[in-house]
């Protein structure tokens, strides 16, 4: 198979002792607690998790294309964003569940590439779609009386369709140059998925092709995208800030909140993980700390829009008062 890692008795550069890592085509998962009586628990939790971010997001869909009323590109976007949510926790967590009740932490190495691939195609997916919600905000209350004009149908499909295939080809870039390198230092993952980051260290190859790597790929899927979410929230900001009443700046500013809190959330969760995985040298800290963004993020965003946005609140309630 072209997939299979095969080597025999190879010698990483900085490794002193070579490890006989003949015919390997598997690697092993971080096991998210060693003890038995934890096992149902956190069975029990990562599916209730699962369950309520999918039911969540698939409400969501459900009330912005039952209800006439959000047919707008906010909310276009916002049913893209919830689909991209569920596919995205939908890459980790039920390997995570079935290892939890398998109590086997094993993955092909075609499984692998898969999960990493499709990781990065919809974390990068849910990077684009906030941006171009942040560019939606931007034009909605920097340019009002051009907003509908210039943010038709078409252009919305355009950015969905270019968001996706961005996010594909960055996912592919990421595997080609993985499948590119032959050897790899150990079988043992230090996460609960394959998380990208964590395979690159496991090579045997020079740390300056790994940082190369690791750096252009952040910048392009990372850096770039939250730029431009800072220049739209700067410029929205600057307008808000010309209104002269304090009623008109809230009712600005309102329609943004939620993006806003999303944003600050993803965006948050991402870099406290960076940081986390920077300062502790425990890898279980570093895995337990990326649950935040891979789990627990995708989950709280139906809350957030649907506490915070009245249109999806009342929509709620128009689509409760026809099923009654």
């Amino acid at each position: 198979s072209v997939f299979q890692v095969s080597f025999l008795f190879q010698r990483c550069p900085n490794n002193t002792e070579p490890k006989n890592l003949t015919g390997i085509s598997e690697f092993h998962l971080m096991d998210l607690s060693g003890d038995p009586n934890l096992q149902p628990v956190l069975f029990g939790l990562f599916l209730s998790v699962y369950l309520v971010t999918v039911l969540g997001n698939l409400l969501i869909i459900l009330i912005i294309s039952t209800d006439s009323h959000l047919h707008t590109p906010m909310y276009f976007f916002l049913s893209n964003l919830s689909f991209s949510d569920i596919c995205f926790i939908s890459t980790t967590v039920p390997k995570m569940i079935e290892d939890i009740w398998s109590q086997s932490t094993v993955i092909s190495y075609v499984g692998c590439l898969m999960q990493m691939s499709l990781f990065l195609i919809f974390i990068c997916l849910d990077d684009m779609i906030l941006t171009v919600m942040a560019y939606d905000r931007f034009l909605a209350i920097c340019h009002p009386l051009r907003y509908h004009s210039i943010m038709n149908h078409h252009l919305c499909g355009f950015f969905i369709v270019v968001s996706f295939l961005f996010s594909l080809l960055i996912s592919q870039l990421h595997n080609l140059i993985a499948l590119h390198f032959t050897y790899f230092k150990d079988a043992e993952i230090a996460n609960f998925f394959c998380d990208p980051s964590q395979l690159l260290n496991l090579v045997c190859s020079d740390t300056i092709t790994k940082n190369v790597v690791m750096y252009f790929v952040g910048a392009i899927s990372g850096f770039l995208p939250l730029s431009g979410i800072f220049y739209s929230y700067y410029k929205i900001v600057s307008s808000i800030l010309r209104i002269p009443s304090s009623e008109g700046k809230y009712k600005a500013f309102s329609t943004c909140g939620s993006h806003l809190s999303v944003v600050c959330l993803f965006y948050g969760t991402a870099i406290g993980v960076y940081f986390a995985t920077a300062v502790s040298n425990s890898s279980r800290n570093s895995a337990v700390a990326s649950l935040m963004y891979t789990v627990f993020t995708p989950m709280l965003n139906p809350f957030i829009y649907s506490l915070r946005n009245k249109d999806i609140k009342c929509a709620l309630k128009r689509l409760q008062s026809t099923t009654t």
